[in-house]
């Protein structure tokens, strides 16, 4: 029953050790998507400068600079987003960490239970083994007393006689 507590115990090592695996990669995914956010307000800031050149070139410019500033507008709402998606990714796969090493933990406390539970059965063997001597002892007590009283028994018949 022991074997198969210590082996559950280190297949919940093993998930808690892919679970910290998993966080990290959500860190790096996280992490890419700041980068993706920076590239859209760069690209956003690009089409400001595209839309000033409109203005510059004609009244069909300022109609596509305008759309250039709603597209930038977008740009940073969407890049705000990303960051803010990012930063919460960030924040999932830390939890991820620290819930993974708290598995880690909870699989090492299992495995000391169940070296605790080994320690008591062998403890409980080894006091069953005691009990089974003093009954034994006990057993050759009580022979040894009806040997005496038989013996007592048959000098009283040989007094009477």
């Amino acid at each position: 029953m022991a074997i198969y507590g210590i082996s559950d115990d280190i297949n919940g090592i093993i998930k808690a050790i892919k679970g910290i695996i998993n966080a990290i990669n959500g860190i790096l995914k996280a992490i890419n998507g700041i980068i993706s956010a920076i590239k859209g307000i760069i690209n956003a800031i690009m089409g400001i400068i595209d839309s000033i050149n409109c203005i510059v070139n004609g009244t069909n410019g300022i109609f596509n600079a305008i759309n250039g500033i709603i597209n930038f507008i977008n740009g940073i709402v969407n890049a705000t987003n990303g960051i803010v998606n990012a930063i919460n990714g960030i924040i999932n796969s830390i939890n991820g960490i620290f819930n993974s090493i708290n598995g880690i933990f909870n699989s090492i406390y299992g495995v000391f239970k169940v070296i605790n539970a080994i320690v008591e059965a062998i403890y409980g063997i080894s006091k069953a083994k005691n009990d089974i001597h003093n009954a034994i002892y006990g057993l050759f007590k009580g022979i040894h007393s009806i040997v005496k009283a038989l013996k007592w028994h048959n000098g009283l018949n040989n007094a009477i006689v």
